[in-house]
């Protein structure tokens, strides 16, 4: 299921489009200045990204608040891939504001594959769960030494979920009707009281089927680190709901082994998200408003289950 907004490769988002990212490159790097510059095929929404010749990519921020991740992964993916078990992406260049253009940009590697959107561009998906929740693990298991905390630069990501209290309780009256509200506020309200109370690791802060590479049906790599940081790790456990079902939703859980506490928290980034993007849609995007209807279901159907997410692991 979608659950991020994405676009096509429509040239000219943002205020960016190929000519300039020509000129940047020209300017600044004159070594690529011949590579020909293309939009990709799906682009994110914190950023533009085209691809610069055959390996290579160029990223670009939309807005300002979008900016701090330009640093932080300049100076974090070096340190961190040694680490994980797939790849991410590869800074070969740091760019600077010029031509117009007033934030940093990065040039990358390009990493092969296609984007995780929906479960049928995944051959085996429990193994994908498996493979996903491995990488997880990999990466809370890097030295959080030194590395960002959580909070404006993670859009909250990583800290606890009460920052989006009046969001989502905004979001839930205006659906009230839509959705089961009474339902929805006590796995908010679950959520909130779930305190975190482990030591601070890594996340990745928006692990979405839009950031997962798939080739030959196996999870390739890993991108967009923009929100990731130091902190609690329930953030990225929302894809249980967003992707995965049945057996590859137990598998997952089972690989990721976080507890009942992390589970209920994850609940609540899911539910928080698919509300907000749901009242956002319902009126401009029905099929975009339904895939975050269906996500909100599945999160109250887990939650009335009495199987609760960590019940198959040590502390669950």
């Amino acid at each position: 299921m979608i659950i991020t907004r994405v676009t096509s490769g429509e040239d000219g988002r943002a205020g960016i489009d190929a000519a300039l990212v020509g000129r940047l490159i020209a300017a600044q790097f004159p070594q690529w200045r011949d590579l020909p510059v293309r939009p990709v095929a799906v682009d994110g929404w914190d950023n533009r990204t085209y691809r610069l010749g055959g390996d290579m990519s160029v990223r670009l921020p939309t807005a300002a608040g979008y900016v701090p991740a330009v640093e932080k992964e300049n100076t974090w993916l070096p340190l961190l891939a040694p680490h994980l078990p797939v790849p991410v992406p590869q800074v070969l260049a740091e760019g600077e504001p010029g031509e117009g253009y007033p934030y940093p940009w990065s040039v990358r590697g390009w990493l092969d594959g296609e984007t995780a959107m929906t479960p049928d561009r995944v051959g085996d998906l429990t193994g994908f769960a498996v493979a996903l929740g491995g990488f997880l693990l990999a990466l809370q298991s890097v030295d959080p030494a030194g590395g960002p905390a959580a909070g404006a630069h993670s859009f909250q990501r990583g800290a606890p979920p009460a920052y989006y209290d009046a969001e989502t309780r905004a979001a839930l009256a205006a659906l009230d009707g839509l959705v089961d509200t009474a339902k929805a506020t006590a796995v908010w309200e679950a959520a909130l009281a779930a305190d975190f109370t482990g030591p601070p690791v890594w996340f990745h802060g928006d692990i979405a089927g839009g950031n997962l590479l798939v080739s030959g049906g196996r999870l390739a790599a890993v991108l967009d680190f923009g929100t990731s940081g130091v902190g609690d790790p329930a953030c990225d456990l929302v894809i249980a709901w967003t992707l995965f079902s049945g057996r590859s939703r137990a598998a997952f859980r089972d690989t990721v082994a976080q507890d009942r506490p992390a589970w209920a928290r994850a609940r609540g980034w899911a539910l928080w998200k698919a509300l907000i993007s749901m009242r956002q849609f319902r009126t401009t995007d029905q099929d975009l408003a339904a895939a975050h209807a269906r996500v909100i279901a599945e999160v109250l159907a887990d939650a009335e289950g009495g199987r609760s997410a960590g019940a198959s692991v040590a502390g669950g």
